[in-house]
């Protein structure tokens, strides 16, 4: 009978005991050695592995896990991948421009990769299991625990909760909250990587309210520092900011701590303002 098989990796170790090695060679080629691979025989085999930060990197891990997991005969290989990196790549937007998101679930699959299971992945929208670009994805959200850490921040007051743009209305429809619309700049010269946010629009009333502003992903925190002016200038009592994924590339934190201290993620991503913790919801996954 089939039995499940764990593989941790390094940098699950805050969430997980590791029981296999990733180094690097001196040119920077991974190197990963497996103690139990013999293990994995006619078993089902789970993956714990980050794929963020350093992600083609960690990809590469993972193809090469994979792929050493099937040599031995697996029954199935499911991975745990806390937030996917490519994943905001899911559509075209200039000719001949490369949706990286599905041809990184290509790779995935024919890898040998049955199942992901993700936390509040870009592009689904929505939880449960599901595919995309024919892997399948068990998608679970972290919106419940991102609003308790609100609930405590706010001492228990009541709160108004508000996505910044359409993406995170999955996030905030299931307690009352209403989603804004986001107008992205153009492209501007050769900068084809990034477009900047012209402007988040649409209606409320939060005057003299607390406002929780959540969302899956902030990245650069365009979309989220928008927010904030408009939230603020609309008379929000105080404000607090959310996300699952917390990248806070460049100073977006600081640009965000004009408008508020209360500036919060999940531990999908390491960081100090990773506040909310996945570990039990990895520990209760249903695999």
């Amino acid at each position: 009978m089939a039995k499940t098989v764990s593989l941790v990796s390094p940098n699950f170790s805050d969430l997980l005991v590791p029981n296999f090695e990733i180094g690097k060679f001196p040119d920077g080629d991974s190197h990963i050695r497996i103690p139990q691979l013999s293990s994995c025989r006619d078993n089902n085999i789970i993956i714990y592995h980050r794929l963020y930060p350093d992600q083609n990197s960690s990809l590469v891990e993972l193809l090469l896990i994979l792929d050493a997991v099937k040599q031995q005969g697996a029954k199935s290989v499911s991975a745990v991948v806390p937030y996917l990196p490519y994943s905001r790549q899911d559509k075209q937007k200039l000719a001949g421009e490369i949706m990286a998101a599905r041809g990184l679930c290509h790779a995935l699959k024919a890898g040998g990769l049955d199942k992901l299971i993700s936390f509040d992945c870009h592009f689904l929208n929505k939880t449960g299991i599901q595919e995309f670009e024919g892997l399948t994805f068990e998608n679970y959200s972290c919106g419940e625990e991102l609003v308790e850490k609100a609930l405590e921040i706010f001492n228990g007051e009541e709160f108004e909760i508000i996505g910044p743009d359409e993406g995170s209305r999955y996030l905030v429809e299931g307690y009352g909250g209403k989603s804004l619309k986001k107008v992205r700049k153009e492209y501007v010269g050769s900068k084809l990587t990034y477009r900047d946010v012209h402007e988040v629009d649409g209606e409320f009333n939060v005057s003299g309210k607390n406002v929780l502003i959540l969302d899956d992903m902030i990245s650069s925190g365009s979309t989220m520092v928008k927010c904030l002016e408009k939230v603020a200038a609309a008379g929000a009592k105080n404000i607090a900011c959310g996300t699952t994924h917390g990248l806070f590339l460049f100073d977006c934190a600081d640009r965000m701590r004009v408008f508020t201290r209360n500036i919060f993620a999940t531990d999908t991503i390491l960081s100090p303002l990773a506040k909310v913790s996945i570990k039990n919801k990895i520990e209760k996954l249903n695999i």
